[in-house]
């Protein structure tokens, strides 16, 4: 019988009293067994109407299997899938709730400010310096985070562009095949740069890993000390990533990114010649108006005077 991801031992419990079990609560367990993480998730109600049997069958069923009831049956099934399920028992909460369109986007908003808070009152004056040495010190900077991550990586790559010389982002379309290919090129003198929060991927993990064996320093953008990024980074930096509705709000990680990104403008040599030329290079596909730019010559034009006829009398 296939172990339960989440909670083996629940596996072996259904596998011990499985003969004594009727044919309904072995439909139950079959169930259970092939979809762990759907049935942590769901309450009985959910359950017994997915599986096709009564309320009533669904909780015998956690009787047979020892249990109180229903609610200590999901609580046992539910150990190892904490952070993953935990952004679905948030939203059940919350919808369980009655609230206006008005009242989501304040809350949310409010979240987000206290979020954004917290990270700024998380910031450890060494590793803000010590991180922002790293990148300006690298020779090539590599950037790897994979699921909405990878959107954060896309942004802080931009940002650190102009301002250093070799920045790659790893999150293609070949996902952790290629970051393995780039990074098992990686020497002494470049950096890693891995962005993970939960739910934390795996190959965003064993990446960061790979790197620092090979002595590639690592900088964690992440959200706490018990992350699995943050034993392996050589600096790390922290950002509050709370939300009722998601599994993370990006936007506290995104104004951390752009800290991290202004601190580097404000430290690199030649901020202003590279910003004076990413403007100059984005300048023809900058939208202008064509009225403004006919009437701006005219405007910009010097008045000319007429002379008075004194002035005429006394040239003359």
């Amino acid at each position: 019988m296939a172990a339960v991801p989440g909670n083996p031992s629940m596996a072996q419990r259904i596998a011990r009293l499985l003969p004594a079990l009727s044919r309904s609560h072995r439909q139950i367990a079959d169930w259970v067994l092939a979809h762990p993480l759907q049935a942590a998730a769901m309450p009985i109600d959910e359950l017994a109407a997915t599986v096709g049997v009564s309320v009533a069958t669904a909780n015998r069923f956690a009787r047979a299997l020892e249990f109180d009831g229903y609610a200590q049956f999901r609580a046992a099934l539910v150990l190892g899938f904490e952070t993953t399920l935990a952004p679905v028992e948030k939203l059940r909460s919350k919808l369980e709730r009655s609230a206006t369109v008005a009242d989501v986007f304040a809350s949310t908003l409010s979240d987000i400010q206290r979020n954004i808070q917290l990270t700024r009152q998380w910031l450890d004056p060494q590793s803000c310096q010590k991180a922002v040495d790293e990148i300006l010190k690298a020779q090539r900077i590599y950037i790897v985070g994979y699921g909405s991550s990878s959107w954060l990586g896309g942004l802080l790559q931009r940002s650190l562009d102009p301002h250093c010389d070799n920045v790659q982002l790893l999150a293609t379309p070949e996902a952790a095949s290629y970051g393995a290919k780039v990074l098992s090129r990686a020497r002494h003198g470049d950096l890693l740069v891995a962005i993970a929060f939960p739910r934390y991927l795996a190959d965003t993990v064993r990446l960061a890993a790979l790197a620092r064996e090979a002595g590639v320093p690592v900088l964690a953008l992440t959200d706490r000390v018990s992350s699995p990024l943050a034993p392996v980074a050589t600096v790390a930096l922290y950002a509050q990533t709370d939300s009722h509705y998601f599994a993370n709000s990006e936007a506290s990680v995104l104004a951390l990114i752009e800290a991290l990104a202004s601190a580097v403008a404000h430290r690199a040599k030649g901020s202003v010649k590279a910003a004076t030329q990413l403007a100059e290079s984005v300048l023809p596909w900058l939208h202008r108006d064509e009225g403004a730019r006919a009437r701006a010559p005219a405007a910009a034009a010097p008045r000319r005077h007429r002379r008075s006829p004194t002035t005429s009398k006394v040239t003359k």
